[in-house]
């Protein structure tokens, strides 16, 4: 007979079983989080759309990344209903846009009400959201430093590094060489220094190109760091600091970021090691005629900064230009630095 785990959180079975693990939400991050639980022996179900199962069931899963991962999955266990996906979960790992929060939270509540639970999302109000939702549950925020593009059918490039940082408490054993999971006691600082970094995302969903071409302009790499600078202000003023997700501490990026490209090439060696390949999720969903999460990056900078009395512009600009491109449905619109600006 199946055992959940003690109110503790930690894991206990009859035999060494491994926790029954449902990736609720299978896009970008999600299956490529899944499929390596997968390649490492998790009994893992996938809760995904119809065209993620259908190209999974005609091709294959297919991961790859920049340092030269190549991995190839069939018979993954894919359904489009909640109630299969979550049926004895001991484990969700939420990788659902921040829009469908809700929904999963109701889903959760309905058919793994004892699951723990671990959100992959960006932003930092998922978490507290499916607290909220699950009062029972052990939720954890977590932070996936990392980019996945989605190529074409059901393949998926991770094009940057880094560990999965997650809130600090028991979790079961996720191992896998390619799959780091590290807790850490302060994730809420770690979001608010994911989510500035974030920030960057429009700007690349609204240029329409890769992101290591723009880290190589100046003229992108000021936009960027005036929108974070400005985000920096507001932050201070709501008494929120950030933690260090990249090699340097947040106050210091929009300085690296302004200076002249060959002292930038030499000083931020490591934000160039990405692929080439790599573009923000916000071009993604404008790509696939989705809604964006601009509601969950800078639209937190912008209810910050009214409850706190402050002006934000320049994150303003964005969010209606990232609103206005939702609307209009025809994707990417390949903005210059000036239109952005304007």
């Amino acid at each position: 007979m199946r055992k959940r785990r003690s109110c503790g959180g930690v894991w206990v079975s009859d035999t060494a079983r491994r926790p029954r693990i449902c990736v609720a939400g299978a896009g970008s991050i999600g299956c490529f989080v899944g499929g390596l639980l997968v390649q490492a022996g998790h009994d893992v179900r996938f809760l995904a759309r119809s065209r993620i199962i259908e190209a999974v069931a005609r091709d294959g899963l297919t991961l790859t990344d920049y340092s030269g991962l190549d991995l190839h999955l069939t018979a993954l266990a894919m359904t489009d209903d909640p109630a299969e996906a979550l049926a004895e979960a001991d484990l969700v790992l939420v990788a659902v846009k921040s829009g469908a929060t809700a929904q999963i939270a109701t889903d959760i509540q309905a058919f793994a009400p004892h699951a723990q639970v671990i959100s992959l999302q960006n932003g930092v109000a998922n978490a507290d959201a499916l607290r909220r939702a699950l009062p029972q549950a052990d939720v954890r925020a977590s932070v996936v430093p990392f980019n996945v593009v989605a190529k074409s059918g059901a393949a998926f490039h991770r094009a940057s590094s880094g560990d999965i940082l997650v809130e600090a408490g028991p979790l079961p054993s996720l191992g896998n060489p390619h799959l780091i999971w590290t807790p850490h006691r302060d994730i809420a600082a770690v979001q608010w220094g994911k989510l500035l970094i974030n920030l960057g995302n429009a700007i690349n969903a609204l240029a329409d190109m890769p992101l290591l071409d723009q880290l190589h302009e100046r003229r992108w790499r000021r936009l960027i760091a005036d929108q974070m600078a400005e985000a920096l202000h507001v932050l201070r003023a709501a008494g929120i600091t950030p933690a260090k997700t990249t090699a340097a501490p947040p106050h210091l990026i929009p300085h690296i970021l302004r200076l002249p490209t060959p002292l930038f090439r030499v000083i931020a060696a490591q934000m160039l090691t990405i692929d080439a390949q790599a573009r923000s999720s916000m071009w993604e969903d404008l790509s696939r005629g989705r809604p964006t999460e601009i509601d969950a990056l800078q639209g937190e900078i912008l209810s910050l900064a009214e409850r706190n009395g402050r002006q934000a512009p320049l994150n303003t600009r964005m969010h209606a230009l990232i609103k206005a491109a939702e609307a209009a449905g025809k994707g990417p619109p390949g903005l210059g630095v000036d239109d952005i600006r304007q």
